[in-house]
Order: C-alpha cells, then structure tokens, then sequence
C-alpha cells in the first residue's frame, strides 16, 4: 500500500506489475434438451458422468432421445454437460371427461354381469377385460377402462367373491382411473392428513411411499417424524423431529423445500399427522426386508411420464425461462444438442422443427455457443440430403450439420438394432479433440473415431462425399481399420458458393473461444482512466494470453507478428470515444494463412466515473 515519507529511513512499498492473467473458458460444456425419465423441468442442471445422468434424470428411456445423445456424449469423451429436462402433460381436459364416463359404463357392466357366485364373478371380470379390450379411445380412455378391469379380476380371485365385493373393487377402480386420466403432471401422496406432491413431473413419482411416527426425541405432542421411500430406486429420505406449526424452525414445508429431492408439500393439517400403525411395534417400524413399507401411505393422485414435445416447449417461454431460454440462467455453454423430441412415426415428425433450429442459432450467437443438427429422417441418401439442405434454416456459421445418422444396438429393446441422432456422439468428439489438441484443431479426421457406434445409417463413399462436403454437409464415414469417423468440419456457412471466411468449424470455434475469454478477462478495464497507462495494460494482457495460444500452435505464422495482432492505442481510440467513456480492443489472429487476419473488435466502457 503507499506509504507517507514523514521521517529519515527505509520504506518499503510494492508495487502492482499491472499484470491481469486472461484465463481461456472451457470449450466443450454441451447443453442438452429434451425429455427425461426424472429430475426438475425447465431447469438446467449441470452433471459431469453418466452415471451424474442416471441418478438425477433417470439412465437411458426409450422415449428419450436425448437420454441416448447424452450417453454417447460421454462415450466420446465428452466431460460436463447441462441438461435440460422438459414435460408435456399427457391428458387435456376432453380426454379425462371421456375417460371417466368410459369407465364409469365399464364399472356398471361389470356388476351388472355378477350374478352372486364365484364363477359369475370370475365370468364378469372377463367380460370386463373384453370390454377394455374394445375401446379404442385415446390413451386416457383405454387406461381407465384397463384400470376397471384389473380391479375387477383381483376383486374376482378373492376366496368368497359376491357382486358387492366386484362392484366396489369396480367403483374403486373409476377414481383411480380419473386420476391416471387427469394425467397430474406431478404424482400426490397423503399421509394421514399431510398431502404430499412429488418434487418433479413424471411416473417416477408413482413409486414413492411416506410414514409418520411420533417417536420423537425427546418426545412432544408437536413433533412427528417423516419417512419418504421412492419404490424404483430404494431411495430413502428421514425427517425427523419436524412439526406442522407455523413459526417451528423445523416445519415440514420449509424443510421438504430445502431438503428434499423427491417431495414437497402440498397442504399442510391443523396438527401433526396421527401416526402407521395401531401398536407401538407397528410404529417403529420403517420398511420391512422385502422394501414394502409397513403401514405406510401410498399415491393417490397418478402422474404420467407426459408425451412428445412440441416447438412451443422450447421456443415459445421466453419470458419465464422455460425450454431453450432455461439455458439464459446458465453461466457458461459452448456446445448445444437438441436430439428429436418426438417419436418416429409416419409422416416422418422425428425431426426437430426449423423454427427450433432458427431460434435456437439465434440464442447461440447471443451466447456465443456452436449447435450441432442432426440430419432429417427423410435423409436415405446423398441425394435427398444434398436436396433437403435448404430445409434446415439459414447457413450461419454458428452451427454445423452431420450427416448420417448412427446406427446402434438399444439395450431397451433387445439390442435391436436402431437409427438414433448424431449430435451426442459428434459433441463428444468435439470435447475429446479440444482436450487432445484445442480448440482450433478440426475435430475430424482418423482421430475422430465415433466410439460406441458399429455402423452408420449411410454408407457414403469419396464422390458423394465430395458432392456434400461443398455443400456444408458434414460427413460421418467408415473408414478401413479406423472405423466410424467423423469426416468433416464445415459450419452451415461452409458452402463454397458463400466463399465466407467462418466456413469452418475450428475458425468460428476459436473465435468464440477468444471471444469469451476477453469478455470475462477484461471486465477490469470499466471504470479505469481512459489513456495510454490504460491502453498499454490492455495490450500487455491481451498479447500475453494470445501469445500463449501462439505458442500452442492456435494460429499459422512463424512468428507472433504473422499469427495474431492486438491493437489499442489513440487510432482505435478517438477522443470522441474517450468523451464517451469508450476504449477499442482490436484482436485479429490467422487461423488459415499467416498474416491473414480474422478480426475481432471488442469495445469496452472505461474511464466511466458515473454508475
């Protein structure tokens, strides 16, 4: 710190080297969107395995897409992903009116069938079950019809079966049928006057189980002790000593909310909840040795794993942060995957809609990122890809698209052997050559080996390579002893008619990387006097980090003057942008030729004493 010379001695002062250390940002953070067996919705979540995946999000689902496209991701060598999980409610309104009157006709066939003995009873759920069988209404009216007819039989099966036992079981069956066919985004518990909800949509929650006991310490008339079980996974959850009364540190919403990753609270009771079970051994209890619960409470409101999505869920919430804009909330992303989000079907609606492939290269820009697009289903061949380009939006050189799909064994099925999207794999290589090579080297080539994927949807070979390569068609090739290889590196605005100098990928992927990286390294500058002390700290800085990118062979050039420049100095600089509180960086480097510069002119607000 300075010190004041008020007497005859030595004082020792240091000095700051004005030395500010620019720190390059990660390259290779792929966000994914998509659906998901679990884990929040609308909200990106940052995971670093699969097995990250499988804990929060549920492991691979055949109606997930994106659950296979984060797998090979980090079969590639992919490293850190942000996921983002999105639900579509499976039932409207319509559909839980039919459902429920369904089977409401379908409970009154069956008792009506029963005539008093066993065998009347055992023929009358058949008939339910035919019944069942007949309706063809939507899938909200088959489950309520199913769901009588299960009723029926197991109401049928008991020892001394009579029409009243029948129809109960039937009648119990129609609630539960409306419940499944409200299709509630978020599955509901009670436990003995506590309602509890599931913390995220889905089935998943359908599985989960709760139980009070009051064997509190030390014992109150307030306090009780939760216990919340999820049936699939064995996860088990204990809130103990916790209390339903407003102002209690421990009450059980706010705890729930803080604590807990498998419910929340929908409606608390007047008092504490009474507790399972009628004696003291009963109470005690918590799971026996076969994981059933003892006495415990099971769901009462059924949630569904909700269907396709639509381009509204992704690009239609930007106000509120939903779909792609969830991303808005995330510091940093470099890659962005958005596998299909519906399932294959005639015609073929598999493919992700222009309009999302447009709004999302739009947010990319804003964010400096790079999307990967996976090829249309339509795409046999060579020649309807070279045809279809058009179909996928505007070339700009913030995304790239990859061509064939991959084909490979789905251990959900058999090991049939399936069509599924490029971008995971592709977006692994990606991460895999940045942490081999940088940022700047092409991820393609023999190197770029697709691991994990025994063929390819199309085998393409040198000349239909050579007519979509021009094109900004990335091929995926099989090469003789190295395998599935990724076999080009052109951004959409790599067609040759464009001649434009973002036509390859590691071009514009170095530019965002040096982009980025002196946006966050150069946030000292605001506020700092507006004049060459200011100026020469800038390039001191910012020729020092991109020296050291030279010297990691980023750029072409024998030497730092033919590899990159940075300039800030009174002709970037004009007196008018010093009035306007304005410093000029101009950073240019030479990804292709020597002292054929890329430039990148980044402004910043300095000398500012206003704020």
């Amino acid at each position: 710190m300075p010190v004041t010379v008020s007497f005859p001695g030595v004082y020792i002062e240091e000095i700051p080297s004005g030395v500010r250390t620019i720190t390059g940002v990660a390259t290779s953070i792929t966000a994914f969107l998509g659906r998901s067996l679990r884990g929040p919705v609308d909200k990106a979540a940052t995971i670093n395995s699969f097995g990250d995946f499988e804990r929060i999000f549920g492991g691979l689902w055949a109606d997930s897409s994106m659950s296979f496209a984060v797998r090979d991701f980090y079969l590639n060598g992919g490293s850190q992903a942000v996921i983002v999980r999105m639900f579509r409610e499976e039932f409207d309104n319509a559909s839980q009116i039919a459902a429920h009157n369904k089977a409401l006709t379908a409970a009154g066939d069956v008792a009506g069938a029963v005539k008093g003995t066993e065998a009347d009873a055992k023929a009358a759920a058949a008939a339910a079950l035919a019944k069942a069988a007949e309706i063809q209404g939507s899938k909200a009216e088959k489950a309520a019809a199913n769901a009588v007819a299960r009723a029926a039989v197991a109401a049928s099966q008991l020892k001394n079966a009579t029409v009243a036992s029948v129809k109960a079981a039937a009648d119990a069956a129609v609630q539960e049928a409306a419940d499944r066919a409200a299709g509630f985004a978020k599955a509901e518990l009670s436990v003995n006057g506590l309602n509890l909800k599931a913390a995220d949509a889905g089935a998943w929650g359908n599985f989960l189980r709760a139980r009070v006991d009051h064997e509190t310490e030390p014992p109150t008339t307030d306090l009780f002790n939760l216990f919340i079980r999820d049936d699939q996974t064995g996860q088990l959850e204990s809130f103990r000593n916790v209390s339903v009364l407003p102002g209690s540190p421990r009450r059980i919403d706010k705890l729930l909310e803080s604590e807990s990753k498998l419910v929340r609270v929908e409606t608390l009771p007047a008092s504490r909840p009474t507790p399972h079970g009628t004696t003291p051994d009963e109470g005690k209890g918590i799971w026996d040795d076969n994981s059933t619960p003892t006495n415990s409470k099971v769901t009462t409101k059924f949630s569904s794993d909700g269907i396709d999505l639509d381009q509204e869920d992704l690009i239609g919430h930007e106000n509120d942060n939903r779909g792609l804009f969830a991303l808005k909330k995330v510091d940093l992303f470099n890659l962005l995957c958005i596998p299909p989000y519906r399932k294959p079907g005639p015609p073929d609606n598999n493919d992700v809609d222009q309009a999302v492939i447009t709004r999302a290269i739009t947010f990319c820009k804003q964010r400096r990122a790079f999307l990967l697009i996976d090829p249309p289903l339509k795409w046999k061949d060579k020649d309807q890809a070279r045809d279809g380009i058009g179909d996928l939006g505007e070339p700009i050189s913030y995304s790239a698209v990859f061509f064939p799909r991959l084909r490979q064994p789905n251990p959900l099925r058999g090991n049939a052997v399936e069509d599924f999207a490029p971008c995971g794999a592709v977006a692994g290589v990606f991460a895999r050559t940045d942490a081999q090579r940088g940022v700047w080297k092409a991820p393609a080539g023999l190197e770029a080996t697709l691991i994990g994927v025994p063929e390819l949807s199309v085998k393409l070979n040198d000349p239909e390579n050579g007519e979509l390569n021009p094109l900004g068609i990335n091929c995926l090739r099989s090469i003789p002893a190295a395998g599935p290889v990724v076999w080009g590196a052109r951004t959409r605005e790599g067609d040759n008619r464009l001649a434009s100098e973002w036509k390859y990928t590691p071009v514009r992927r170095t530019a965002l990387f040096i982009e980025e990286s002196l946006f966050r390294g150069t946030q000292w500058v605001v506020f700092e006097p507006n004049d060459e002390p200011l100026w020469a700290q800038i390039r001191l800085n910012v020729g020092a980090f991109m020296n050291n990118l030279f010297r990691q062979g980023a750029f072409q050039g024998k030497t730092p003057r033919e590899a990159y420049l940075v300039k800030c100095d009174k002709e970037t600089t004009t007196q008018n942008d010093i009035n306007l509180g304005i410093v000029n960086i101009v950073v240019g480097f030479a990804p292709l030729k020597p002292a054929e510069f890329v430039i990148l002119k980044i402004q910043q607000l300095a000398g500012q004493i206003e704020t």
